[in-house]
């Protein structure tokens, strides 16, 4: 984290500019810095101009803080989907959504064109009940637009004590009409890791966030299941990563590492090259080299895809489903003092262990397996991806579109979950992945 918070202010200050004058084109470099620098400071004037005909001018007396507040947020929103200023409440409540309880509604949102969209339902919250679904927009809360708020203020709307009620205006794509959502907020105890056997040979694993207690969930899970299934009677296990929108970068190394003896599970590269960190699995395979299964679709990003990516790269599990979301950059927070909030700045790319950037592409399974979704919802689950969203950083090479992440809520239904079984039963064959692979070594 320091190193980079060294770094972000290095580049603010233009420290280092000198260091790269040499030779004969020194010269022509200073004269180049020195006017980047006076453009830079022509345009900082011109904020501040505007800053006080707005505060002498406007109609009322604006609010000073908010006003520097709305300023930082535009120019931060305006670098990619990801990056974004959080002011003291806004760093507070980040902080207590990763640890992995608050009070609200359950839904992981981001903001698009002006409104909150809803990135994904958390499993058997709220918003999960109320039937809120992924690619919904939500224009309205409590009868106010949400329309010039950022996507801190939005949300801490949305947040609330237990038991109090609150109103959405939700557009879904494929409905004519906007949709009235009444909820009542509950406490949310994110519980990221579930689990249960399946046959009596079969360990599933649905990991749905990666907060600050999915590693440890993951390990009780794993050591429930092999309690409950002996080993010779364990045919492998599947780890179900579908819809789960990504969560800490740490969490995610150590949840590849709980499948690995060791290896490389990711590495992020940043603007130079001595911004390149790697990260190595640690703490060896708990599943001691069972056969294992990833499940994953448009809407598996971020630190799902880092997992799933590691995983396959390593030859350590075979992937089942759709192409993955297709989020491939990391998001450094940097906090800026005491009362001042922090800022969530994208600062990297990240790697798979065998130097793939799923940025604007995402992860293509072994074996694709489409859902056979109903008429009527056809609508609502419509693909999104990475590539689709205004303003993201750009893929190496190609763009892919997005993939379905419609999941059948009855488990006969899953057809990419039976495909799973199957495999690990040995009852489906396929070349391209085969029902064992080598743990590597």
């Amino acid at each position: 984290m320091r190193r980079n918070l060294t770094f972000f202010l290095g580049a603010m200050t233009g420290m280092g500019v000198t260091l790269l004058v040499s030779g004969p084109y020194g010269a022509h470099l200073v004269a180049s810095a020195n006017a980047a620098r006076s453009d830079t400071y022509t345009q900082l004037n011109l904020f501040g101009a505007v800053f006080e005909r707005v505060r002498g001018a406007y109609v009322e007396k604006p609010d000073d803080t908010k006003l520097i507040e709305g300023a930082i947020s535009g120019m931060v929103g305006s670098l990619d989907p990801h990056s974004r200023y959080m002011n003291a409440k806004g760093w507070a409540d980040m902080q207590e959504n990763t640890q992995g309880e608050f009070g609200g509604l359950g839904i992981e949102v981001t903001m698009e064109d002006g409104l909150v969209k809803v990135v994904a339902p958390i499993d058997d919250t709220p918003a999960a009940k109320a039937g809120l679904l992924s690619g919904d927009f939500i224009s309205q809360i409590d009868d106010e637009s949400i329309q010039g708020l950022s996507l801190d203020q939005a949300v801490r709307k949305m947040k609330g004590p237990a038991k109090s009620k609150i109103r959405l205006k939700v557009l879904r794509k494929g409905v004519e009409k906007p949709i009235d959502v009444a909820i009542v907020r509950e406490i949310i105890r994110v519980r990221p890791v579930r689990y249960h056997t399946d046959g009596g040979d079969i360990g599933y694993i649905r990991v749905t966030s990666f907060n600050e207690q999915t590693t440890d969930g993951l390990r009780k899970a794993i050591t429930a299941i092999a309690k409950e299934i002996p080993a010779e009677k364990l045919s492998g296990y599947v780890l179900d990563l579908r819809n789960n929108p990504g969560g800490l970068l740490d969490q995610a190394v150590s949840v590849a590492g709980t499948f690995m003896t060791r290896g490389e599970v990711v590495s992020t590269r940043g603007r130079s090259s001595e911004e390149t960190q790697r990260f190595i699995a640690r703490g060896g395979d708990l599943t001691k080299g069972k056969p294992l299964v990833v499940l994953i679709n448009g809407g598996s990003a971020s630190a799902s895809e880092i997992v799933a990516g590691a995983l396959h790269d390593h030859k350590r599990a075979t992937l089942i489903g759709t192409r993955s979301f297709g989020k491939g950059s990391v998001q450094t927070i940097i906090p800026l003092g005491s009362g001042n909030g922090a800022l969530a700045l994208t600062t990297a790319r990240y790697y798979t262990p065998s130097g793939r950037s799923i940025q604007a592409k995402g992860i293509a399974p072994d074996i694709e397996i489409l859902q056979d979704v109903p008429e009527d919802l056809k609508s609502r689950y419509q693909a999104r991806s990475e590539a689709s969203m205004r303003g993201h950083l750009s893929a190496d090479g190609a763009e892919q579109v997005g993939s379905q992440s419609y999941i059948p809520p009855a488990e006969k239904d899953d057809k990419a979950l039976g495909a799973a079984f199957n495999l690990l039963r040995g009852v489906t064959v396929s070349a391209g992945a085969p029902a064992k692979r080598p743990v590597p070594n």
